[in-house]
């Protein structure tokens, strides 16, 4: 009986040695992908990074910068608009005339649904 006892014990040893095994692999796997996680978020950020710096690069090269770009809207912005004040002042009296003779010329005539 002493035996079996005892069998029983290391039984229960060994699944306890076995357990502490298990969790002492899962932490080791939890902790490799945990750092296998932050690397890959590294490796993420300095390939943005690299991507933004090519992107701006290639934008001063190809456009300029943000501020001349802006500039040039603006100055595109104030011409058109000089222009248009110009065709205005070109044709403001022609339109007011044309719509006076039209609101003067009244030809008052029956609606062509109109019936009798």
């Amino acid at each position: 009986m002493a035996s079996q006892t005892q069998g029983i014990q290391q039984l229960l040893a060994a699944e306890k040695r076995a357990a502490e095994k298990v969790s002492e692999a899962r932490k080791r796997k939890a902790k490799r992908l945990k750092q296998a996680k932050e690397e890959a978020q590294d490796e993420i950020e300095k390939y943005r990074k690299e991507r933004e710096r090519q992107f701006r690069e290639f934008e001063a090269k190809h456009m300029g910068s943000r501020e001349d770009v802006a500039a040039r809207i603006e100055q595109d912005t104030l011409v058109r608009i000089d222009e248009m004040n110009k065709q205005v002042v070109t044709h403001k009296e022609p339109v007011i005339q044309e719509i006076l003779a039209l609101v003067y010329d009244i030809k008052p005539e029956i609606h062509k649904n109109y019936r009798q």
